[in-house]
């Protein structure tokens, strides 16, 4: 892991030398206020907290996590550069991390960025700024679930476009896994120990215990064991490709 900073250090620059992040931010930070103050209904709701803005959260991450991390890897591919990565000291495990954790904290970035909108609730009115703290881990923690697979689905496709659409579909995937209309068409046939497995799998049903100020352990823990798995899985890809 002695390599890690300096992966780290050189994707993080990348960014910045790119317009990626400053769109990535500017994006983010323009949709999120008019769906908080406008389509959210902000000041109708008469309430100082920030559900409207957690709540459209995981729809966009679901749209501009996928641009973030299409590139991650299919990009590298595509130029030839992952040859040239993969011959310094380096472990291809850290190789991923490196990259990973330089994207995600271009997602932390983000979200301090909107200090502000808490600023304002609390100008406003007497929040639970407990919870609104909470609910920032839970949205770092879903946008690094999200990071996680686009990674993988990055090291997958050589075509970026591509990278996109396979990160957009499987996190829809774990998005409505909960949903009663999915739930609904496993329930006839399906026990109920699969059901509740499906139902667990959700991003939203954990997010939204944590965007609520419940912190459970179980509920860290399966972000966390994800974002572990598809790093684990991405080397493996990374590992293959470079074989072939």
């Amino acid at each position: 892991m002695r390599q890690l900073p300096a992966i780290f250090k050189r994707e993080l620059t990348s960014y910045f030398t790119t317009p990626l992040a400053y769109v990535f931010i500017e994006i983010f930070l323009i949709l999120s206020g008019a769906f908080t103050f406008y389509l959210g209904n902000f000041y109708e709701r008469n309430q100082a907290d920030l559900a409207p803005f957690f709540g459209v959260q995981p729809w966009l991450y679901l749209f501009l996590i996928p641009a973030l991390a299409m590139g991650l890897w299919a990009e590298e591919r595509k130029s030839g550069s992952i040859e040239l990565l993969m011959t310094l000291p380096v472990t291809c495990f850290d190789a991923v991390v490196g990259k990973f954790l330089a994207a995600w904290v271009i997602v932390g970035i983000t979200l301090l960025l909107t200090v502000p909108m808490v600023i304002t609730v609390n100008y406003l009115g007497n929040p639970d700024n407990g919870a609104i703290l909470t609910a920032y881990l839970g949205s770092w923690l879903l946008a690094g679930s999200y990071l996680a697979i686009g990674c993988c689905m990055s090291a997958l496709a050589k075509s970026q476009v591509i990278a996109l659409i396979l990160t957009l579909v499987v996190c829809l995937i774990f998005i409505v896994s909960g949903f009663p209309l999915i739930l609904d068409v496993f329930d006839p046939w399906a026990p109920q120990w699969l059901l509740d497995f499906l139902a667990s799998m959700s991003f939203l049903t954990r997010f939204d215990a944590i965007s609520k100020g419940v912190i459970d352990l179980r509920d860290l823990l399966y972000f966390i064991s994800g974002i572990f798995a598809w790093l684990v899985a991405t080397a493996v890809v990374v590992n293959l490709k470079k074989a072939e």
